[in-house]
């Protein structure tokens, strides 16, 4: 399984300013399996300090003396640990007090040292009683596989090559099976373990137990970490995302998962969330125009899982409905096609996504993102309905902007605006940013 972001800690290997690397990702993304593939292939020596039930390492980082640490870390793997020809892997780091800390004095004191942690979101961010190494690390974030990793995974390697070329008139000629492979995809979502089965032995069964077996362990997660008064808001809210973007205003409203409920109940709730990689809440701004910043309204947002097969097993949308037909592009008010853009945008790492309304509601642009000193207004629909309205009307009013709309049919360029196939979004969004 190739996994883009290796490249990345290709990069962080070979930089001169290299400092220790959180690796950051929501549960089951794959992040040690990713450092176990980087280690073992790109380092003489590799050691992995799992810090999770291990009483071995309990007493580790009891001081932050560097040198002390690495003795330790060296005798326990029975490996040498040699600046730059070491990789150093911490993982489950936020199980051990001061493990965090220690970053920091790795970073001054011994920099030639190569040092990877990971965990647990929550727990790195919300240590008790230690304090973030702002400013001494370096960090990079996994998501789920998007859906170029998914065809390298499922044995579709020309064809991703392909889509990543963006060459247009190759792509046209190969719509059907895109079609066909992105229907998978929306089944199977990027979650690591489910795609593995997918691959492997095509029982769509067994990959919506993984799916169903994975959002019990999230809702584990929620029970161990978060505060004991938002455990019950938390689940709340995550059960309600599915009803949420099956509305055609796709807009989050408090009211709609409780009668009366209000937002200083739930802000809570959904912020740890958002911090937990369980979701990405996606603001509104009121002018499409840079700096988009300026016109954020925090008061209203979309809220979107981070996976969509997630997202289908826990809507317990039918397999067959998403499988087979069409159906899953026609129907359920696009909910599918959003999750799955804003999904393949946010895995480029690209700024912040926003959505517009005007002032009264009667026209929205479903995606706004700014790239470099021009603002990007993006409209999605879910088959090949090429009307535009909202998309057409804003750029009436703004002779300045040029837009996308994502649909099912081919690439094509029109005066105002681009077209581009749904399947090719992750492909054009890395080349753009």
């Amino acid at each position: 399984m190739r996994r883009i972001l290796y490249d990345g800690l290709v990069r962080w290997k070979l930089s001169a300013g290299r400092k220790p690397l959180i690796l950051e990702g929501a549960r089951q993304v794959g992040k040690t399996w990713l450092v176990d593939e980087f280690g073992r292939n790109e380092y003489e020596h590799y050691i992995k300090i799992n810090c999770d039930n291990n009483p071995k390492v309990q007493d580790l980082f009891v001081d932050y003396d560097v040198k002390r640490i690495l003795r330790i870390v060296s005798a326990l793997s029975g490996k040498p640990v040699l600046p730059s020809r070491t990789l150093i892997f911490f993982d489950e780091i936020q199980e051990l007090d001061k493990a965090l800390g220690s970053l920091k004095y790795f970073a001054e004191d011994a920099p030639e040292y190569h040092v990877v942690v990971a965990g647990s979101l929550l727990g790195i961010k919300y240590r008790q009683g230690e304090s973030f190494p702002v400013g001494k690390v370096d960090t990079l974030r996994l998501f789920p596989l998007n859906f170029n990793e998914f065809l390298m995974a499922v044995g579709e390697e020309s064809k991703e090559e392909i889509l990543s070329s963006c060459t247009w008139g190759d792509i046209k000629s190969l719509k059907s099976s895109y079609i066909e492979l992105l229907r998978q995809y929306y089944f199977t979502g990027g979650m690591p373990a489910a795609v593995k089965e997918y691959a492997q032995s095509q029982d769509v069964l067994r990959v919506r137990e993984i799916q169903l077996s994975i959002l019990h362990d999230y809702d584990d997660d929620i029970a161990k970490h978060a505060p004991r008064t938002e455990i019950a808001k938390i689940r709340i809210v995550w059960n309600a995302i599915p009803s949420q973007l099956a509305k055609e205003n796709k807009k989050f409203v408090y009211g709609a998962i409780r009668k009366g409920a209000r937002a200083a109940e739930y802000e809570n709730a959904i912020q740890w969330l958002c911090d937990a990689g369980l979701v990405h809440k996606v603001h509104r701004v009121s002018k499409v125009a840079v700096p988009l910043k300026f016109y954020e309204d925090f008061s209203a947002f979309k809220l979107f899982m981070n996976d969509s097969g997630l997202f289908g097993a826990l809507s317990a949308t039918p397999i067959q409905d998403i499988l087979l037909g069409n159906d899953i592009f026609e129907e359920y008010k696009g909910a599918f096609t959003e999750q799955f853009v804003e999904q393949q945008v946010a895995s480029c790492g690209t700024p912040s996504l926003y959505y517009y309304t005007n002032s009264n509601s009667t026209s929205e642009i479903d995606f706004v993102m700014q790239c470099g000193s021009k603002a990007l207004p993006v409209e999605v629909k879910a088959e090949e309905n090429l009307h535009s309205r909202s998309l057409k009307a804003l750029l009436s009013r703004d002779e300045s902007l040029r837009g996308l709309r994502i649909s099912m049919s081919d690439w094509r360029e029109e005066t105002r605006f681009d077209n581009l196939p749904l399947y090719a979004v992750y492909s054009y969004f890395r080349r753009l940013l």
